[in-house]
């Protein structure tokens, strides 16, 4: 028998299977898609910590004054103030940074692929909706905390450095600046703090996420007007405030159990990881995530 006869004889190859992805690995490359797209989650927060550290280090120079004032029983306040709050601005400048983003991140995540029509590309992808609506939510809820500690905690390093720099020079004291930095205690906050603030806003990134999948248009005004009325309307039919102060303890409550600021109690007892507020947004979020991908199912461009 001939080659010719050989290969006519034998029976046609199988046709070549495309590569199946698990779930996991999709969602690693989704979130990092996600976030090679949108590099403001990181652009944000180390753009807003070198001004402030940048104005800082301009400012050291003053540092053997605080120290000297810390040292006098009438201006020791004053003095332990100016070498402790710049520590604290810092921090808190990157976290309120890097929430705007995520708020608005989520506003559009859903909305933009709809009116650009890049929707359509990335349904022609095997990527479940499931896993493209998770891998969004990864950058607020999982990204976004891990960039913002990193940021934080190299900020205060510089800063350190360049206070250490200051009072040597000076000849100052070490131990009598030392007293007064506040990083072995910020520090231990924020590793608890940022994760729970990413848990606590969760209802809220999801929510925006959802309406981001459903609004044709205007979402920003549709993930905040119906809660803003429903007070309203509670308000004005009940004469009660449930909603708004639910509304204040999800929006500023976060800081009182997170980092232990403001003076309300109450407030500080609600925002706590055993708190039933908590977990009740923690369900509230799965329910929204849910709902968002069984939009994302059915969407279509706008």
């Amino acid at each position: 028998m001939s080659a010719a006869d050989t290969a006519a004889a034998a029976p046609p190859a199988a046709p070549a299977t495309p590569a199946v992805l698990p779930p996991l690995r999709l969602l690693y490359w989704s979130v990092r898609r996600e976030l090679w797209e949108n590099r403001a989650f990181w652009i944000g927060p180390v753009a807003i910590a070198v001004v402030a550290v940048a104005g800082f280090l301009i400012g050291a120079f003053g540092l053997p004054h605080a120290i000297e004032a810390a040292a006098v029983p009438d201006t020791a306040r004053r003095g332990a103030n100016q070498i402790s709050i710049p520590y604290a601005f810092v921090a808190f400048a990157v976290v309120i940074t890097g929430l705007v983003i995520a708020f608005f991140y989520c506003l559009g995540a859903l909305h933009n692929e709809r009116k650009d029509r890049s929707l359509l590309f990335w349904k022609s992808l095997p990527v479940p909706d499931a896993v493209a609506v998770l891998a969004k939510a990864a950058l607020p809820l999982v990204v976004l905390p891990v960039v913002q500690l990193a940021v934080i905690l190299a900020a205060h390093v510089v800063m350190l450095a360049g206070s250490a720099l200051v009072v040597g020079a000076s000849g100052a004291g070490f131990a009598a600046w030392w007293a007064h930095v506040p990083v072995l205690r910020l520090w231990p906050m924020l590793l608890d703090g940022l994760p729970f603030m990413a848990l606590w806003y969760a209802p809220l990134y999801a929510w925006f996420l959802l309406v981001s999948g459903w609004a044709r248009r205007a979402p920003y005004l549709w993930a905040i007007a119906p809660p803003l009325l429903a007070g309203l309307v509670e308000r004005l039919a009940f004469g009660t405030s449930a909603i708004w102060r639910w509304i204040a303890l999800r929006l500023v409550g976060v800081f009182a159990g997170a980092f232990g600021g403001g003076h309300d109690g109450a407030m500080h007892a609600a925002a706590s990881w055993t708190s039933p507020h908590f977990w009740l947004g923690l369900a509230a979020a799965a329910v929204f995530l849910a709902l968002a991908v069984r939009l994302r199912r059915r969407a279509d461009p706008i």
